[in-house]
């Protein structure tokens, strides 16, 4: 020991190897210290620690140099749809219109503010990350035990371990007493590992079996131990998630793509028929000043200004009714994002499983159970024996809350005894401990001694492993008498068991008329009578079977990625449905099986996979990548840390609200508040409900906008005058994509969403006809209104400009109550199923009345007063925009029209 501690003092820190990449978990204990330069029983001297501590930094998690809120606020401003409303915005200042330029500036100032938010609660992520480390740590330094900032220690610290501490660095293990570490948040095992010493013999494994090594972030649930620092801060494991973090690029939602593209073609249209306009009208005689000011206009009016607020807004009022179906959306365009979702990817523990052990398979008297038997059975052998030792022979108990607290294993062997009606603590006044044998990793097993009330003699219950606790049976109990034990049946049964995803333990009995003399694991634990197995596991939630096959359903995917056992994981997709029994074979692929495929073989075999195990975090961005390769959106559930840069890089995060990491939920894009992954269900309806009313707020706007620019296009061309004046454009704009558009966002899900497969993810925006819609109903709308100012002026009507300007603001009115439904009448879904739109249309509607007849707008807006007749004319005219739309979804519904989509909706129902 002193030579070991003199060559800590002597040794140069600059050679201490913490940051290179050595497999720890297959190095001695011996040789750890002598190649970190400590002891592994006492630690380093304090002034070897400072001087490592200047050359290794601080044991903390770095983040990048955070970008200024002023630089995050501006950013927002780069976006190519922002700064087209910010050009239109000047534009109208420049030709007089303040008010118009006023209310483009406050959509834009809302989205930056809207997008300035969400980005600051992003960048929360690697915070909640750094607040995991333990703040304090107990160690060794100069043969004294202290207690030291945790963000002091530097590899070699000999640190100690006890119940309930979290693990403050990358530790190896060198002692130990019973200690069990909970490692569920980074590596997905659902119960507390027992942790040893001796080195292992695979550089290769997984975090979860290397059961040598404690790793930072992770709890201390059961025993004590010690250990070396071997990494801190960014070199372990914690801090390798953080940097995948840090570097892992966040994709961009489908409507911000598509949206990006839509606002670079639009300008440029707007652009090209805003010269063709000018040159049109100034080659006709027309003041150059008002063909300039017209085609301003127009540009304006081409540039759905509303577009953003609509979408933004729509979005929110998405995010709050799903507040109430228990989804938390983190930021406004995941809403969108889940409707295009064809691969969930969830991890196991706590998402689809209920993060518990539970007692879920019985093997008694040679009859395997799901359930325990009820009544005068439990009360004869063997299952008196068998409830009597899952009780008794135990250290779980109950808190003053009434919550059963202990190791997992132990607490799920309590609850089945109690809930048999065998009461530990009842038990324990027929039977008190008075001696154990504590579980130690050798042996595989424990026993406890109780002296029995009625008879004084003693019973040792003895409960581990089973084919450490069979290989010390001589004889089997059964209802009839003691019979001879066949060992290899026994632990064939046993291996059966297993090979179900159950951890099982065997539970034995033997009677002494006294206390033995000689206590000891040979002399106790020998001669035992088997009494029966139990098997454990995390069983799946109540909801989550339902809840995979609805994502069937609506044509999505559900894959399981888990740090889990795959026996375990293999039973938990079955009981799911995630797999089916014939198939499961080359359905699951383990993630030493996966680190030897290339990227090419991975994205060749990804579609056909459904579970992955023992995985660690950065396979799981593998496997989102490999699936983006093949153009799926997938969305990524979890809770742990290990889940948070999947998350990140998934096209959608989803964490869990109550037993999630803060670091997974600071990752997300979507948090469920109840964990329960039907939320999910519910969720992607939201999604798709926001998006198909985000596609008709679109046709509705292009198709009057087309119409608009039809009528200013064409009439010159046709000899009439302009039609138009640029306030009355502006003003139609104002009217027509204003509060009827905003009013879409609140339409109610159509009938069959769910029934849909999700959109293609290369689906354009125009798609299912949606083009050719908005081009045939502008076309109708500018004919209908070339045709008023025809007709108007060849009656001698003074007020044809008037007409026009009216035709259009009604023709536009009439569209959006037609567009409500995709397929389905108006007079099916009711006029009064979209309140705030029915509000919107007639609110339009007398303001255009008052546009005409009021003295003070005619003045603004240079209209005259209608004749009863020509406002009649300029109301049933228009009307037969929403005839023909609903002659187009009745053609529609009969399969004339849009067979393409009619055809995708029978598939999808069968």
């Amino acid at each position: 020991m002193t030579a070991t501690r003199g060559a800590a003092m002597d040794a140069p820190t600059t050679q201490v190897p913490a940051d290179r990449a050595v497999a720890w978990h297959v190095v001695s204990v011996a040789e750890t210290a002598r190649q970190l330069g400590s002891s592994a029983d006492g630690g380093l001297t304090s002034a070897e620690a400072a001087q490592r501590l200047r050359v290794h930094g601080p044991n903390e998690i770095r983040e990048q140099a955070p970008r200024s809120a002023w630089r995050m606020f501006f950013g927002q401003f780069t976006d190519f749809m922002i700064v087209l409303l910010i050009v239109a915005a000047v534009i109208s200042g420049f030709i007089g219109e303040i008010e118009d330029a006023a209310a483009i500036l406050a959509i834009v100032v809302l989205n930056a503010v809207i997008g300035f938010v969400q980005e600051y609660r992003a960048e929360k992520a690697l915070r909640a990350l750094k607040q995991l480390a333990a703040l304090k740590a107990r160690v060794i330094r100069d043969h004294a035990n202290v207690m030291v900032p945790a963000v002091d220690l530097v590899p070699g610290d000999l640190v100690l371990l006890e119940a309930g501490s979290v693990v403050p660095a990358d530790l190896r293990i060198v002692g130990t007493a019973q200690l069990r570490i909970e490692e569920a948040a980074l590596t997905g095992e659902s119960h507390p590992i027992e942790k040893q010493t001796d080195p292992l013999a695979e550089a290769d494994l997984a975090l979860g079996d290397r059961i040598n090594m404690a790793y930072s972030g992770t709890i201390v649930t059961y025993g004590r131990g010690q250990g070396i620092v071997v990494a801190t801060a960014m070199a372990t494991e914690l801090g390798k998630i953080a940097t995948l973090l840090s570097t892992t690029e966040e994709v961009r939602t489908p409507l911000q793509k598509r949206l990006a593209k839509f606002g670079k073609q639009l300008s440029v249209i707007a652009i090209g028929i805003c010269v063709l306009v000018f040159v049109l009208g100034v080659l006709r005689g027309e003041s150059i000043v008002l063909m300039f000011l017209t085609a301003v206009s127009l540009a304006v009016a081409a540039v759905p200004e509303a577009l953003p607020a609509v979408i933004t807004i729509g979005l929110a009022l998405g995010a709050q009714r799903m507040v109430k179906k228990n989804a938390l959306i983190r930021r406004l365009p995941a809403v969108e994002t889940l409707g295009s979702v064809t691969y969930i990817c969830s991890d196991k523990t706590g998402t689809l499983t209920q993060n518990k052990m539970r007692a879920d398979a019985f093997l008694v008297d040679g009859e395997a159970q799901r359930a325990m038997p009820e009544g005068a059975a439990l009360a004869q052998e063997p299952w008196s024996s068998f409830v009597m030792a899952l009780a008794l022979s135990n250290d779980a108990g109950m808190d003053g809350s009434g919550e059963a607290i202990g190791d997992p294993t132990e607490v799920a062997l309590y609850l089945a005894a109690r809930e048999a009606g065998h009461d530990k603590t009842v038990l324990e006044t027929k039977a008190p401990r008075v001696a154990e044998l504590p579980f130690d990793s050798e042996r595989k097993c424990m026993t406890t001694l109780h002296r029995l009330a009625a008879g004084g003699g003693i019973v040792a219950f003895t409960k581990g492993a089973p084919e450490r606790v069979v290989e010390r049976c001589t004889a089997v109990l059964t209802a009839g008498a003691r019979t001879p034990i066949d060992a290899a049946a026994l632990v064939e049964q046993a291996e059966r068991m297993a090979s179900e995803g159950l951890r099982v333990l065997a539970i034995a009995r033997r009677d002494w008329p006294s206390l033995p003399d000689e206590f000891s694991p040979a002399a106790v634990e020998q001669e035992l009578a088997f009494v029966g197995f139990v098997g454990l596991i995390d069983p799946p939630r109540p909801e989550a079977a339902n809840a995979v096959a609805e994502c069937r359903q609506a044509g999505m995917t559900a894959v399981m990625i888990t740090g889990d056992h795959p026996l375990t994981a293999r039973a938990i997709a079955l009981r799911l449905g995630i797999i089916e029994e014939e198939e499961d074979g080359d359905r699951l692929i383990t993630g030493r099986e996966l680190a030897r495929l290339s990227d090419e073989d991975l994205a060749a075999r990804v579609e056909h996979l459904r579970v992955y195990a023992r995985v660690d975090p950065e396979q799981k961005i593998r496997i989102v990548q490999a699936l983006q390769t093949h153009g799926e959106f997938v969305a990524m559930t979890g809770d742990g840390v290990n889940d948070a840069p999947a998350l990140k890089s998934a096209d959608i995060g989803v964490a869990m609200g109550k037993v999630g990491t803060d670091v997974a939920r600071e990752a997300s894009a979507m948090v469920l508040l109840d964990d329960n992954f039907a939320s999910i269900v519910a969720a992607v309806g939201e999604g798709r409900r926001i998006y198909e009313n985000i596609r008709k707020f679109i046709r509705f706007v292009l198709a009057g906008n087309t119409g608009e620019i039809i009528t200013l296009l064409v009439a010159p061309l046709l000899g009439l005058p302009i039609p138009l004046l640029p306030i009355q454009i502006l003003w139609v704009n104002l009217i027509t994509d204003g509060l009827p558009g905003l009013a879409l966002a609140v339409e109610p899900e159509e009938k069959g969403l769910m029934q849909r497969p999700p959109r293609s993810p290369r689906e354009s925006l125009f798609a299912g006809g949606l083009g050719y819609q908005i081009l045939w109903i502008g076309t109708l709308i500018g004919a209908l209104s070339i045709f008023t100012q025809w007709w108007a002026i060849a009656n001698g009507s003074p007020n044809w400009q008037t007409m026009v300007f009216t035709v259009l603001t009604f023709a536009q009115l009439f569209q959006v109550m037609a567009i409500r439904s995709e397929r389905e009448s108006l007079f099916a879904i009711g006029l009064t199923t979209n309140l705030p739109l029915l509000g919107a249309v007639l609110l339009g509607a007398a303001l255009q009345g008052a546009v005409i007849y009021v003295p003070v707008l005619n003045q603004v807006l240079k209209t005259q007063p209608l004749t009863g007749s020509e406002l009649a004319f300029c109301i049933l005219l228009p009307a037969t925009v929403f005839a023909a739309i609903e002659i187009e979804k009745w053609l529609a519904r009969r399969g004339v029209l849009y067979p393409q989509r009619a055809a995708a909706r029978a598939a999808a129902a069968s």
